[in-house]
């Protein structure tokens, strides 16, 4: 029979998770039992492709690497190549090109990488199935599955394609990587409301996630790019890769600098001929004001600042992936945290054990069994004097399936997180695993289901006999329950709800909670392993405890939202876990601050809240919240970009698949390195190493040094560069000689941007660069302060090599004698001007003089490349320069000092305004 199955049906529409499973069946025309016939597979795999995720149409190879070039200050630096081509400065024109050949070959390798995250989530679905076809069970690759296969799972298997469940047998999924869901969700076949959202579709398993435990058969609804993987994957394709705040700002100061310099050598051609000097005499003028006034090292300081950043941030656990992504941190204004394993450590620990007589607090966080037991005054118990908490304790360590491990000092379970954590527990009162197991050897168990929401085991115990042990939810395990037990171990009547209101004050702090229970067997039929069952549990068991527990904050992250909040930046949390842990996380780490009422105030939404909102309405709801529960992939992105349209520049930090979309569409992603998934470290900028928020914090703390430092470097180079061009302009508008030689000006411009400008990068943070607030994204790279002080200073440098230049030439001097004298000013200026520039607002003794030692190295040597150039007769060839007397150099140093003085009070006078 040729399948009539829509490609509307076929597909993970609400209508299969709102559908009973028999309707499934029918609608796509398939056999519960017997699966497709290979004839019918084949058909549909024709009709409906591979089950994989279409590859991404990107551009040419020819077109990726013309784009790299595509940038004004690009174009630029390729003019300026031309004009010392022209020149016949052929050594000078081989540097600029090599700078901008550098600059491509990085962006085109970052670039490249970037887009591995789509290869990266292609990836997750290459993988095997088991599958019946023709009534007989294969395995065959995941790419041929196709909708109305009857696929079955087993523990470890993952889940080839989007399947709609029906026979399951204690299956449960880990879908933490799609939905954020810090624990296994158990599976059943019963049908839900179409409106529930993915992660509490119970009958269903989605493409990528993890069969933990149990077994389970369904039928394949969605493959390719049809399953919720591949709504994600289209996501991923369609989110903008914005520019960062660095690459816009040098974009539009590049725009700005080309369309300067352009009028500039225009205004100084039109001047020369309306003059009646020789035509190409002036246009030579105006090469050399064009080659003067383009800041030829500012892509290299650029890069290498960038890159220095990256190392001081990698020997901080944060690797970044993308050079701009290091400045863009400095201007972060929102960060959007995941919840597991970045505030949490990602392991469930047992916080408190309520028992009918008494409550006890346990210390330590994570599997490590570190920690102790205490009482309300303090006190750690004495086990054989509580019966009701040893046998609690016993009843969470032996009625359970995983397993504790310990490799390099690192302990992590095998299995259920919940299991490990009561395993830890009862390690920490002295209860490990090996003595559990010596003290009551297992006999039988009843498996956890959905149905039944508890685990039961028979034991043998040498001084009790038989003994049957429970623990699971805890209204269900009260349903057992007859009587409790003190601490003496005296049976009593249940007070059902004194457990209750423990059990609801526990749950209100957040923490999931499990009853215990435990019973001696009494009869045959329970001490005979073969006739233990669900139908002698009822009513006879004796109720020892409650454990609660939760994901715990790490803990170094209160301080480091302490320190977020301190620097002006607001910290969120994004996840797909329920709104009630979340905000307990919330709370303990900080993030609402001081704010008690945050839930009453709508600071905290879920996935169901942001859906209802209306659009118009929806930016300014998320700018106000401050923690998101439950959310999807597709709200992860839109809340984004609905802080990005209020203006933040937003850093996303993610692990899962579900995260990857958000995390290229934020300013700046940054993925776990230690429980990411590979899409989510492909799709991010940046990745932690040790999955710690405080990790990002130090990094946003990089991030502001830099752009401090990249400041720095523009503020110190500008002034050159306008001074050079004026100088030109002037000699022009007068009729007079050229001060400065095009040669000589790049000479200046090239050596000391390498000698003396790259030495900023190196300049240490200043003190309270984290007590400030985050850059406005909208404030130009120079503010209206720095612009002043650049004139400033171009000022100083063009009156001085001016009045340097036409002093030496009335007193004797020769022309070449005059340049070079104008030439070493506009050097030793630069080098006094560099040590103020350490500091944009304070003097350069308060910040240390030679607490950077690099800055000396680079005096020195431009130093002794002033000397070259002044007193070899090779460099005097060609640059055209002379050796000058000693008088002359006191007077450039003269000159130098009275330029910093000046610069000095600007700085003072602008301090005490602000």
């Amino acid at each position: 029979m040729t399948p009539a199955v829509s490609p509307s049906l076929a597909s993970s529409a609400p209508v299969h998770h709102g559908l009973a499973a028999h309707e499934v069946v029918l609608l796509l025309e398939t056999d519960p039992h017997r699966g497709l016939t290979g004839q019918d597979a084949a058909e549909r795999r024709a009709r409906f492709g591979p089950n994989a995720l279409p590859a991404p149409k990107g551009a040419g190879l020819v077109l990726r690497i013309l784009r790299q070039f595509h940038h004004p200050l690009v174009y630029v630096l390729l003019a300026a190549g031309a004009i010392t081509a022209v020149l016949g400065e052929y050594v000078d024109c081989a540097v600029i090109f090599g700078v901008v050949a550098i600059n491509a070959v990085v962006g085109f390798i970052q670039e490249s990488k970037a887009e591995a995250a789509l290869e990266g989530l292609r990836s997750l679905v290459r993988t095997h199935a088991k599958v019946v076809r023709d009534g007989h069970e294969r395995t065959v690759p995941s790419d041929d599955l196709v909708p109305g296969d009857l696929v079955l799972f087993d523990a470890g298997d993952k889940v080839p394609a989007d399947v709609r469940l029906t026979r399951v047998a204690e299956l449960r999924v880990n879908e933490s990587a799609l939905t954020g869901e810090s624990v296994p969700v158990a599976k059943d076949e019963v049908v839900l409301p179409e409106e529930i959202p993915v992660a509490d579709r119970r009958n269903m398993a989605y493409s990528g996630t993890l069969v933990t435990t149990g077994s389970g058969a369904g039928v394949v609804v969605a493959t390719g790019a049809e399953t919720e993987l591949g709504e994600i994957h289209r996501l991923v394709g369609a989110a903008e890769t914005l520019a960062t705040p660095l690459t816009r700002k040098l974009a539009g100061f590049s725009k700005i600098l080309t369309v300067g310099i352009l009028a500039l050598a225009a205004v100084t051609f039109g001047v020369g001929l309306l003059r009646g000097q020789d035509a190409v005499e002036t246009f030579t003028a105006a090469i050399a004001l064009a080659v003067g006034a383009i800041p030829e090292g500012l892509p290299a300081a650029v890069t290498i600042t960038l890159a220095i950043g990256v190392a001081r941030m990698a020997r901080r656990r944060a690797v970044i992936r993308r050079l701009p992504a290091v400045e863009t941190l400095g201007s972060t204004t929102v960060i959007c945290s995941d919840k597991t394993g970045t505030l949490t450590e990602n392991q469930m620990t047992v916080r408190t054990v309520w028992t009918p007589d008494g409550r006890f607090e346990v210390t330590g966080a994570g599997y490590a069994p570190d920690g102790t037991l205490h009482d309300s005054h303090g006190t750690p118990p004495i086990l054989d004097a509580r019966a009701a908490l040893r046998w609690s304790l016993l009843a969470g360590a032996a009625c359970n399936d995983a397993a504790l491990t310990e490799r390099d000092g690192r302990w992590d379970i095998v299995g259920d997180p919940t299991e490990g954590a009561m395993l830890v527990v009862a390690a920490k009162a002295g209860l490990d695993a090996h003595r559990v197991k010596d003290l009551l050897p297992r006999l039988a168990t009843i498996p956890f289901s959905s149905e039944r929401q508890y685990m039961a085991t028979l034991h043998h115990d040498r001084t009790a006999g038989q003994v049957v042990l429970v623990k699971g939810a805890v209204e269900r395990v009260l349903d057992l329950c007859g009587a409790q037990m003190d601490a003496e171990g005296t049976v009593r009547p249940v007070d059902r709800a004194a457990a209750l209101d423990a059990a609801g004050d526990l749950a209100g702090r957040g923490l999931r909670v499990l009853a215990t229970a435990m019973r001696p067997a009494t009869g045959q039929d329970e001490s005979d392993p073969k006739g233990f069952g669900e139908e002698t549990l009822s009513g006879g068991m004796v109720l020892t405890g409650l454990q609660a527990m939760i994901d715990p904050p790490r803990a170094a992250a209160t301080a480091a939202v302490s320190a977020c909040h301190t620097a002006g930046i607001a910290v969120k949390m994004i996840t797909g876990d329920h709104a009630a842990t979340a905000t307990a996380i919330a709370g303990q780490v900080g993030l609402f601050g001081h704010d008690s009422q945050a839930r009453d105030r709508g600071t905290v939404l879920t996935g169901t809240d942001l859906a209802a909102l209306p659009a118009e309405e929806f930016p300014e709801a998320v700018d106000h919240a401050t923690v998101f529960a439950r959310v999807s992939p597709e709200q992860k992105l839109r809340l984004v970009e609905a802080l990005q349209a209020r203006g933040h520049v937003v850093a996303m930090t993610g692990d899962g698949v579900n995260d990857a979309p958000a995390l290229r569409q934020a300013g700046i992603g940054v993925a776990m390195g230690e429980s990411g998934t590979e899409v989510a470290k492909d799709a991010a900028d940046m990745i932690l190493t040790d999955d710690d928020f405080a990790t990002i914090e130090a990094a946003v703390e990089e991030g502001r040094g830099v752009f401090d430092n990249l400041t720095k470097f523009i503020t110190w180079t500008l002034p050159t560069n306008i001074g050079e061009g004026l100088v030109i302009l002037a000699a022009i508008v007068f009729g007079a000689a050229l001060p400065i030689l095009p040669t000589q000006i790049l000479w200046i411009n090239m050596t000391t941007a390498v000698a003396l400008g790259l030495m900023l990068a190196f300049e240490p943070k200043e003190t309270g660069i984290m007590n400030r607030p985050p850059r406005d994204p909208e404030q130009p790279l120079l503010t209206r302060a720095l612009m002043v002080r650049i004139l400033l200073v171009s000022t100083l440098l063009v009156s001085g090599s001016w009045w340097l230049f036409e002093w030496e030439l009335a007193n004797g001097a020769g022309l070449a004698e005059a340049r070079t004298a104008a030439l070493n000013l506009f050097v030793v200026v630069e080098a006094f001007y560099l040590f103020s520039c350490r500091s944009l607002t304070h003097s350069a003794w308060r910040i240390g003089m030679f607490s950077n030692r690099w800055l000396i190295v680079g005096v020195t040597v431009q130093a002794l490349g002033q000397l070259a150039i002044t007193y070899l007769p090779a460099m005097n060839t060609i640059f055209g320069t002379a050796p000058l007397g000693g008088e002359v150099w006191l007077r450039i140093l003269a000159i130098a000092v009275a330029a910093g003085l000046v610069v000095a009070v600007d700085k003072r006078l602008r301090r005490g305004r602000e």
